[in-house]
């Protein structure tokens, strides 16, 4: 009968023996990021895993609410202290062995995880320079301790990527305010374009204007992400008012000799952020673009 029911798309499977009614809110990309985190949470409280292991990397980045770039949401992620033996994959669960301090695990949601700055680190290792950006500017932006994460980074000295993360860590900024946002200073950064200023804040007759990026103040550069224009609603608005509204601003700083480049997340896909930016950095005065 459950298999049945399986098929028929009313129950979805999150672990061994654990099952859960299908339902609307686990449709589209913010549905598969709450079932994903469903399915962390069975996998960690199974039978199986009970007590054996440590929500982490991209498990434990889902609970805590740290937002990650290109999330691999098939696996999910624990880590166990043993002396014996190493990790192992097994299905759709990845258990990774290795040192894990007392001051690096948390609860949440009643389950164990790593610690934002261990889970930072993790995800930070596993990856590459650009997702490594984004997880160390998330994990400041909820007061992470930058030197603690460096601290972890340098004793892993030696292991693979551990060079990666370094300079992400070093590039990292808690004022970047969205994935999107720091997935396209990190693009900025590969490219060794001049390094913005984030989140200025610049006056206008219609009020202030607060920029995810400018260079001098001559020169802004906006991420439009569907999320940002939720943020700006105010009560009783839809996002289409949000929206014109930041282009009335807009216009109050091209009036007032500043430049505006906006670009969205399939810029960044389709890796035409750098060539958007460069001729616009030239005429503003960067000759190093």
């Amino acid at each position: 009968m459950v298999t049945a029911a399986v098929v028929r798309g009313e129950l979805v499977r999150l672990a061994p023996g654990v099952w859960i009614a299908a339902a609307s809110e686990f449709v589209g990309p913010d549905g598969a990021e709450v079932l994903y985190r469903k399915r962390s949470i069975a996998v960690a409280t199974s039978a199986r895993d009970r007590g054996v292991g440590t929500l982490s990397h991209q498990s434990a980045a889902a609970l805590l609410g740290l937002g990650t770039l290109h999330p691999e949401r098939g696996t999910v992620h624990l880590t166990k202290s043993s002396s014996s033996g190493g990790g192992f994959i097994r299905g759709h669960r990845h258990v990774h062995n290795g040192p894990l301090g007392r001051d690096e695990v948390a609860m949440e949601e009643g389950v164990r995880v790593t610690s934002v700055e261990r889970t930072a680190v993790d995800v930070a290792m596993s990856g590459d320079f650009e997702q490594g950006l984004v997880v160390f500017d998330q994990a400041l932006a909820q007061g992470a301790d930058r030197n603690l994460m460096s601290a972890m980074v340098e004793t892993r000295a030696g292991w693979p990527n551990v060079g990666v993360a370094r300079r992400a860590l070093d590039a990292a900024d808690a004022r970047a305010e969205s994935v999107g946002e720091s997935w396209s200073r990190a693009q900025m950064v590969l490219a060794g374009l001049p390094t913005p200023r984030l989140q200025h804040t610049f006056q206008t007759p219609g009020g202030d204007v607060r920029a995810d990026f400018d260079w001098n103040g001559r020169l802004i550069g906006e991420f439009d992400g569907l999320q940002k224009y939720g943020r700006l609603l105010r009560p009783g608005e839809e996002p289409r008012d949000a929206l014109v509204r930041e282009k009335r601003r807009e216009d109050a700083l091209r009036a007032q000799g500043v430049m505006v480049i906006r670009w969205t997340w399939s810029t960044l896909e389709r890796r035409e952020l750098v060539d958007l930016l460069r001729p616009w950095l030239a005429k503003t005065g960067h000759p190093a673009a």
